[in-house]
């Protein structure tokens, strides 16, 4: 019986299936979570395709029929193809034939054929996958029609008919989630324990449970415990619970490289197979490239989202990403030891003589993970990123192929295929954002003026996009003032200018109608109470530019970058300018937003008319841009500036060591809104906000800031601080920790204080028979003492205090003091002898 079924898509494969005629041919095949259950769904008999110039066809034919039919052996190698000429042009404006082939090998293999012949072949690096899913506008919510066959614990459908469907609301999946984590010892050798938490996105239903090597006979401290009498049958028993579970989504915490890594190199060991994917389908690892030990999986049917990748991609920041510290930053809770930092030898200890507190250790991890999930919705995140970019739930990063999936098919729509990656681009290192020169200084009302999305809307603005530079060269192909910075000889009616070189077609243009439906759907999430989606939709925009200034874009071109960066630094110049015209001082702007002092205000001014005269500079400024780009360029205006912010006191200061403006580093102290008593300490780019400064001297910064702000006296504070610190009282606020980026032996010459702490903590790891935690990189933590930097974990000499007094305090307070006409010396009078 013929089914329509409406799902989202998990995971997506090709691969080249030998078929009953004894030639082989590619097949799709796609998982998707529905109401009902996982589906799958398996497209048989696909050609992959590639586009070459129909100039070059007649060699196209030669080499390859030369190469794949000289005698019956080969053709039995290589699969049929064939090519046909289409009404579509490369960039170059020549016409292109597409290559067709059964099998994707077979594309592979004549694309490196054909381009060792100096023959360009377009578009021959994407996934047969995506290119079905982009050509019919699919990114994740699909629909299906066709007979359904009852599988094993899913449902199949082979060749229906796919399409998305936009009359319909859109597709809510929910989910069913396993949280987990294992257990090892100390060595990583031998594998202890697996815990797992499952839930539902649509539910608060739990089910917890811990697989432990024990004693069979032995009644388990807790019900949720259940022993196992060795590794092989610990693995047995987790894959049977692990099929009965049916997970949709596995997340954890590195569980791809941790977890499941060491799940699949310990089933390995044991000779048995890990089939974890749906219909008992084994893990599809892939190894990264240039990065040893690090793999990206696919398990068919079902997701794998690690927390650290997830919350990165959403843009989240913490200090540490160990799952301790970013547990207690967002639940106020954390590991279930006090000792985060030897729990390798405490578990271990545990598993010989406490097996139910290493239960509940195992059981907490798994529970801290989804909780972190829960709290930051980073499951709705991974959905609604899906929904927009076309990528892969569990696949991070991806701007570039995200915007080839909204752009490559509308491209072709209107004639074009995408040119290649760059191998050698001209004019990498495009200008950045605009940065203006700060005008240092203790300030009272600083206004904060922001362009809303001033890339993006660039981009809306000034037509700025692949197809519309393309169209516009063909246009007006050899204007003489194509070599100014500013493209200003160009016909208007048609054309909005660009810079080095570049003018863009006002009628033939593709990515500003993309912002746009982007720019509506975020509106529309906005008035949802949608965060998930309105974060994604942010991030996806603002990819754009970086997407566009890669060299890694087949789209990559100077003067698309530049068109977009430098226009911004002329907006931002141009508002400057208009700012002080009306009497107010611009002391800083960073890429859209520009700083704005009220300087001469009335002492009496009320806060609400401070808020009259941002909103009346915002309201003002839209409109002169609006008048000014109707006037100059014949273009509407999407650009929006608007009052963000009022610091009520605010700091700007100098580079240290000199008297000229630091750029990205300011404080000062926000009030919320008009009428309110409640403020906020803000701190951009200085110390107290950057993780290799200490404890301590972040700390202090932020209260020796919030005094001078308020007016409180300050001095016998830094007195007390520096006094307290030499007698001891704060040395668990002085560890230092920092990354160590290369292995190592690569340290050879000026090798820096962290670099000698790991290396003194691995000569001592080394002594005591322990693992070496340093060789291959990570992050350290360690102390300057009067010998120099030790490792935290095996600190023997006292501590350096006078170093950490020159080097923490004295450079902080004096980045405000120097204001003030004093400075930390003078404040610290009589101590100073002490140093």
């Amino acid at each position: 019986m013929t089914q329509t079924l409406t799902g989202f898509l998990l995971t997506r494969q090709w691969d080249d299936r030998r078929q009953h005629t004894r030639q082989q041919s590619l097949h799709l095949s796609f998982w998707l979570q529905t109401a009902d259950g996982p589906v799958r769904v398996i497209v048989t008999d696909q050609q992959s395709v590639m586009f070459v110039a129909s100039e070059d066809i007649e060699r196209v034919r030669e080499m390859l029929t030369h190469t794949f039919g000289l005698n019956v052996k080969t053709r039995r190698l290589i699969p049929s193809w064939f090519d046909n000429a289409l009404q579509l042009k490369d960039f170059e404006q020549r016409p292109q034939h597409a290559v067709y082939f059964r099998e994707q090998r077979s594309l592979y293999r004549a694309r490196d054929i054909l381009t060792r012949a100096g023959i360009t072949t377009l578009e021959a690096d994407i996934a047969p996958t995506d290119r079905f899913l982009m050509e019919r506008f699919i990114t994740a919510a699909v629909t299906v029609q066709g007979e359904v066959i009852e599988r094993e614990g899913f449902r199949e459908l082979i060749n229906p008919q796919i399409k998305t469907d936009t009359t319909q609301p859109v597709y809510q999946p929910e989910y069913r989630v396993m949280s987990l984590d294992i257990e090892t010892s100390l060595t990583g050798d031998h594998l202890y324990s697996i815990g797992w938490v499952v839930a539902h996105t649509n539910s608060d239903e739990i089910e917890r449970k811990v697989l432990m090597i024990g004693p069979e006979d032995e009644e388990p401290a807790w019900d949720y415990l259940e022993y196992c009498a060795d590794e092989q049958d610990l693995m047995v028993r987790f894959i049977e619970c692990f099929e009965v579970i049916d997970p949709d989504i596995v997340i954890g915490w590195n569980v791809i490289n941790f977890d499941l890594r060491f799940l699949q190199r310990k089933a390995e060991a044991l000779e048995m197979a890990l089939p974890l994917g749906r219909a008992r389908s084994r893990p599809d690892w892939r190894e990264s490239r240039g990065e040893d030990e690090h793999y990206t999986l696919l398990l068919p049917g079902r997701l794998v989202l690690d927390g650290i990748d997830t919350l990165k991609s959403a843009t989240y920041n913490f200090e540490s990403f160990a799952l301790d510290s970013v547990a207690n930053e967002l639940l106020d809770r954390g590991k279930l030891t006090d000792d985060v930092d030897n729990r390798a030898e405490h578990i271990t200890e545990q598993f010989h003589n406490d097996k139910a507190s290493l239960a509940a250790y195992n059981l907490e991890d798994c529970q801290l993970v989804w909780d972190i999930f829960q709290h930051t919705n980073l499951i709705d995140f991974a959905v609604e990123r899906a929904r927009l970019t076309g990528l892969a739930m569990d696949r991070f990063g991806g701007s570039v192929a995200a915007f080839d999936n909204r752009y490559l098919p509308r491209l072709h729509r209107v004639g074009y295929v995408a040119p290649n990656i760059p191998s050698d681009p001209i004019g990498v290192g495009s200008p950045g954002g605009y940065v203006m020169d700060s005008i240092p200084g203790l300030y009272e009302h600083v206004l904060v003026l922001d362009f809303k999305s001033l890339y993006p809307s660039i981009i809306r603005t000034f037509k700025i996009d692949p197809y519309a530079r393309m169209m516009g060269q063909q246009i007006e192909p050899h204007s003489p003032h194509w070599d100014r910075e500013e493209t200003d000889e160009v016909d208007r009616s048609r054309l909005v200018p660009g810079f080095n070189g570049a003018a863009f077609s006002k009628q033939h243009n593709l990515l500003p109608a993309i912002i746009d439906e982007l720019w509506a759907a975020r509106d529309h999430a906005k008035q949802q109470s949608n965060a998930a989606m309105s974060q994604a939709i942010k991030i996806l925009m603002n990819s754009f530019y970086g997407v566009l200034g890669t060299p890694g874009c087949r789209f990559f071109d100077y003067r698309l970058p530049s068109s977009i960066t430098l226009r911004g630094h002329k907006i931002l110049t141009k508002t400057q300018e208009l700012i002080e015209e009306r009497g107010f001082k611009v002391i800083y702007g960073d890429t859209d937003s520009v700083f704005v002092w009220l300087k001469d205000l009335p002492a009496e001014t009320s806060l609400e008319e401070v808020d009259d005269i941002g909103k009346g500079l915002a309201t003002d400024l839209n409109l002169w841009w609006q008048e000014r780009l109707r006037a100059d360029y014949h273009i509407d205006n999407h650009m929006e500036i608007e009052y963000e912010t009022h610091f009520s006191q605010f700091v700007m200061p100098t580079i240290r060591g000199s008297d000229k403006g630091s750029k990205k580093r300011y404080a000062g102290v926000v009030r919320k809104a008009a009428g309110e008593t409640s403020q906020e300490l803000v701190f951009k780019g200085l110390e107290t906000v950057r993780t290799d400064w200490t404890h301590l001297a972040r700390d202090f910064q932020r209260e020796l800031y919030r005094r001078i702000f308020a007016g409180e006296p300050y001095r016998e504070y830094v007195l007390d601080l520096v006094k307290s610190t030499r007698e001891g009282k704060h040395d668990s606020e002085l560890v230092y920790r920092k990354r160590i980026r290369r292995p190592l032996v690569d340290y050879t010459r000026n090798v820096p204080p962290h670099v000698q702490a790991a290396r003194l903590a691995d000569e001592e790891n080394e002594r005591q028979g322990m693992p070496l935690r340093y060789q291959r990189g990570g992050w350290v933590e360690y102390l300057l003492t009067v010998n120099g930097p030790e490792p935290r974990e095996y600190l023997r000499s006292p501590l350096d205090y006078d170093l950490y007094i020159e080097r923490q305090i004295e450079p902080i307070a004096d980045g405000i003091l120097h204001f003030l006409d004093t400075s930390f010396r003078e404040v610290a009078g009589d101590q100073m002898g002490l140093f």
